[in-house]
């Protein structure tokens, strides 16, 4: 692809492979030849092996687990490509990590967030183009333009169909008092009422079910949320939810973090399914019958091809 003199690349680190190769696919081109991989140190070592003088690059790196390892890979990437004259870098960040760290919560707390956003910036990214942020302001953290993708216009045609037969009978339920938003929004899609639950939190990782806010009795029920990590928020919901007598749970989220205790939590749940999309890949071990995972490839090679020629993003959000 050539376009007002230069051409298109996409690099991928070693956070999600599979998703830069299929948004490659999908772009009619083929995933730039880059090798990123350690010193017997643990340094790690990127070799960019071919020109990308004035092209426009991509380099797809999702900051999840390991966190410190993915996001040194994408500093040292696009530090590369800088250096090696590229026209333009653009950061695709599918899953943005430290973005819970977004804000002082107590005394002394730093806001890991902001530091991260810096960091991409000085290493060379003339944009970024992320999905689902955690919190939307992180948007403001940067000091160059943000094309901020949403999960919700691939998940709900998902569940459009699935509930058609019944869709008279289903509600879109928030995990927490945080979430309502973005549930809502999910909701008015599919056209079909809200409920909330509401919780305390007593430590880090811990939740607590104290009472929901709406029907659910008879329903069948979509719990909607942007991540799903130790997945004790969730389970603890739909616990509580199928408790209430809903007729059904399954759950949707864009990001599936699903560290620690997560998998077995979900597969001893009351959860029917977990639709995720592919922000992070998902091992072999942690693909459990439970857990159905949509592909963003389209949605981001959308973005990028909008971004390669100057053409508004804004049309893929609604």
């Amino acid at each position: 692809m050539n376009l007002h003199g230069k051409d298109i690349k996409i690099f991928a680190g070693n956070s999600n492979k599979p998703l830069a190769a299929a948004m490659a696919e999908c772009l009619g081109i083929t995933l730039g030849r880059s090798e990123v991989g350690r010193f017997s140190d643990g340094e790690i070592q990127v070799s960019i092996q071919e020109s990308v003088r004035g092209s426009d690059v991509y380099v797809v790196q999702s900051t999840s687990s390991p966190v410190n390892r993915n996001l040194m890979e994408l500093l040292i990437m696009m530090d590369a490509f800088r250096r090696a004259s590229a026209g333009r870098i653009t950061a695709v960040i599918p899953y943005y990590g430290y973005a819970r760290q977004d804000r002082k919560s107590r005394a002394r707390d730093p806001i890991t967030a902001k530091l991260v956003a810096d960091l991409i910036v000085t290493a060379g990214a003339d944009r970024v183009l992320t999905m689902d942020l955690h919190a939307s302001q992180i948007q403001g953290f940067f000091d160059v333009p943000v094309d901020h993708m949403y999960g919700a216009p691939i998940l709900t045609p998902y569940f459009a169909r699935k509930t058609e037969p019944y869709h008279d009978n289903v509600t879109v339920v928030s995990p927490d008092l945080g979430s309502v938003a973005r549930a809502r929004a999910f909701a008015e899609r599919l056209d079909v009422p809200l409920a909330i639950v509401d919780k305390r939190r007593p430590r880090a990782n811990v939740s607590e079910v104290m009472n929901i806010i709406g029907e659910v009795e008879g329903r069948d029920v979509v719990i909607v949320d942007d991540m799903i990590d130790t997945a004790g928020t969730l389970c603890n919901a739909a616990g509580a939810i199928k408790a209430r007598g809903a007729k059904s749970v399954t759950a949707c989220a864009t990001h599936g973090v699903l560290s620690g205790p997560a998998i077995g939590r979900i597969r001893d749940s009351a959860l029917d399914e977990v639709v995720l999309l592919d922000t992070i890949a998902l091992p072999p071990e942690k693909q459990i019958e439970k857990i159905k995972v949509l592909s963003v490839a389209p949605v981001l090679a959308e973005a990028v091809a909008r971004i390669y020629s100057d053409k508004p993003v804004s049309t893929l959000f609604v």
